[in-house]
């Protein structure tokens, strides 16, 4: 496995660092927008500088995020999140409380901007959209009847083909590069509860 596919999964320092919504953006942002400064970010947040450059400290102090080598100056200094996937763990049960708080923090927030920025893009008119890129993206749900052991073949499937993906193309510029955001959900449903009434039983 090559540094971009590795998995880094958050310790207990790690996550309350990063168990602050404006943090969780943060961290987003140097995901999706690539490379910014604390003024780059305060513009995309609406905060001010002094208040994003203490954020991006905090997140370093936990190698959350470095500083990009080669690039800025003593007063302007460029951030960006390290190659590899961060494993966020959801709250457990076997966490101690202050633990479990910070995960459900973290995920709470990182879910609320996945699904905030799928509906911007489901929202966005056609006229802010290249027309080279407008009926490229997909968007697709359907309900399968699977065994747990064939759910963890398939997600081993999508997890080889996402990986081949990041090897072809992380890193990847040019005129007709764009950054675009790849997702993959699979998860057993609740069952619905099958009980019925009798006729005896009435309504």
């Amino acid at each position: 496995m090559t540094e971009n596919t590795q998995i880094r999964t958050l310790d207990s320092g790690a996550l309350k660092a990063l168990a602050h919504p404006l943090r969780v953006r943060i961290f987003d942002l140097l995901a999706s927008q690539g490379p910014q400064t604390s003024s780059s970010l305060a513009a995309l947040v609406g905060e001010t500088s002094g208040s994003t450059s203490y954020h991006l400290r905090a997140l370093a102090a936990h190698d959350l995020i470095r500083e990009v080598e080669g690039r800025g100056t003593a007063r302007e200094r460029w951030w960006e999140r390290p190659k590899g996937r961060i494993d966020m763990p959801g709250p457990d049960e076997a966490m101690s409380p202050a633990n479990r708080a910070a995960a459900q923090i973290v995920t709470s927030e990182f879910f609320r901007l996945r699904q905030e920025s799928l509906m911007a893009h489901l929202n966005r008119p056609d006229s802010d959209v290249p027309e080279e890129w407008r009926d490229v993206a997909l968007t697709m749900t359907t309900h399968l009847d699977m065994t747990a052991a064939q759910v963890m073949e398939l997600r081993e499937e999508l997890e080889a083909l996402v990986d081949s993906a990041i090897e072809r193309f992380r890193g990847q510029t040019g005129p007709d590069v764009r950054r675009v955001s790849l997702r993959a959900d699979i998860f057993d449903l609740p069952k619905a509860n099958s009980r019925r009434h009798s006729p005896e039983e009435g309504s």
